[in-house]
């Protein structure tokens, strides 16, 4: 099978090299120096095992900027938030069927992959390759995977996929790369489908930080609260923190919802998690409200622990806000090599720091001990992630806040 993979990021470009292990692939991107650095036989992304995967199937893998005709397409383009809407911003996905609707022919599949509101199928792409030729087989199967464990999950993870019984087999050919399940439905309903799982996320996220802020006012810490809460058989709660980042779950819910005045708990929930940045930097201005033009050092900018992503990350945010306050900030990051902050070492952002800050749950932060927190100009520390050695840190006189303990003075 013959199959041009349309957009190539972050889940385009290790989908086009997983069909390639049994196909023939053509990958297709508007980015021309893309296409050019990919036919060179390098890779822009540094995602594990990626480069070995392409070192084995580079022989049956091409770069191109125009769609070419297939058996398969699989479109797997970008789907921004718009942000005065909040509603999807479906220009790149028009843009991809419109590309392949130009080669398409009679017959062949085409999948989109993207992750697109309810209705996106049947309102949108299906029409434009209705006039493109007659009997042309349609699914979405929303990707499934997270940076830093893409290809792991790719291949181990079930998937959603909205189809109808003609183009089911041609589906499992095209897949075969994974060892999960294929769960077919139709193509509204797996839209619906992904969407759903990343806002149950998003939703238990920000309750989790509603039980940390009310800990707060209460005077309990959250965190045992939610450890002994989770001894209960029918019980998940997770953990508080600084909010949500990640393309994902800070839009998808966004796609769901759309304009839908019915709905309340999603936006609340996306209003409570796009907060606590705010409320991590209300934690920083108790600490250092002596101190005449606070400095402080944010450790981490990932929005998550050991990954490099830093979109949508709540870090951004709260550095925003915490120099808009007058603060000079300083930022550190293991994992992450540019930003649209400056990056330094980890000392040199806690050098004559007032107060550090831990935004991200990376291990390297974790065994920080009392000794590296002597060049602080103020021995303040925030722990929006409740990963520090607390009891030791105070013992060696240094003041530390913890988000969702109430119980601190």
């Amino acid at each position: 099978m013959r199959v041009a993979v349309v957009g190539l990021g972050h889940i385009g470009l290790p989908t086009a090299l997983l069909l390639a292990k049994r196909h023939e692939v053509v990958g297709v991107d508007v980015d021309e120096s893309l296409v050019a650095t990919l036919n060179d036989g390098e890779l822009p992304l540094d995602e594990p095992g990626l480069d070995s995967l392409y070192d084995e199937v580079n022989d049956k893998f091409t770069a191109a900027t125009d769609p070419e005709p297939a058996d398969a397409y699989v479109i797997t383009v970008p789907t921004p938030l718009d942000q005065r809407e909040n509603v999807a911003d479906l220009g790149f996905v028009r843009a991809a069927v419109e590309s392949v609707a130009d080669v398409v022919s009679s017959g062949e599949l085409v999948v989109l992959e993207s992750t697109v509101p309810p209705g996106t199928s049947e309102r949108l792409v299906q029409p434009i390759l209705a006039d493109a030729a007659a009997d042309v087989r349609y699914a979405h199967c929303p990707e499934r995977a997270i940076p830093e464990r893409t290809l792991d999950e790719m291949t181990g993870n079930d998937r959603v996929v909205g189809t109808d019984e003609r183009a089911a087999e041609t589906i499992r050919d095209l897949y075969a790369f994974t060892d999960g399940e294929l769960h077919l439905t139709d193509p509204t309903t797996a839209e619906f489908v992904k969407l759903a799982e990343n806002t149950s996320r998003d939703v238990g996220i920000a309750l989790a930080n509603e039980f940390a802020t009310l800990a707060e006012g209460i005077g309990v810490d959250a965190h045992e609260a939610i450890d002994i809460a989770n001894e209960h058989p029918r019980v998940d709660i997770l953990n508080p923190g600084p909010g949500v980042g990640g393309h994902c779950i800070t839009t998808d819910p966004w796609f769901l919802t759309g304009a839908d005045a019915q709905a309340r708990l999603v936006p609340l929930a996306r209003d409570i998690n796009d907060g606590m940045p705010d409320h991590v930097l209300g934690l920083v201005r108790k600490q250092v409200a002596h101190v005449r033009r606070p400095r402080v050092a944010v450790l981490g900018v990932a929005y998550k622990g050991n990954v490099s992503d830093t979109r949508e990350t709540p870090a951004g945010r709260f550095i925003r806000r915490a120099e808009n306050d007058g603060y000079d900030v300083r930022v550190h990051d293991p994992h992450v090599e540019s930003y649209d902050e400056p990056l330094v070492d980890r000392e040199t952002a806690l050098d004559g720091a007032d107060c550090a800050v831990v935004i991200t749950d990376h291990d390297a932060f974790r065994d920080l001990a009392p000794a590296d927190f002597d060049g602080m100009r103020t021995r303040t520390v925030v722990d929006s992630r409740n990963i520090l050695a607390h009891d030791t840190l105070r013992e060696a006189g240094i003041s530390v806040s913890v988000l969702g303990d109430g119980t601190q003075g």
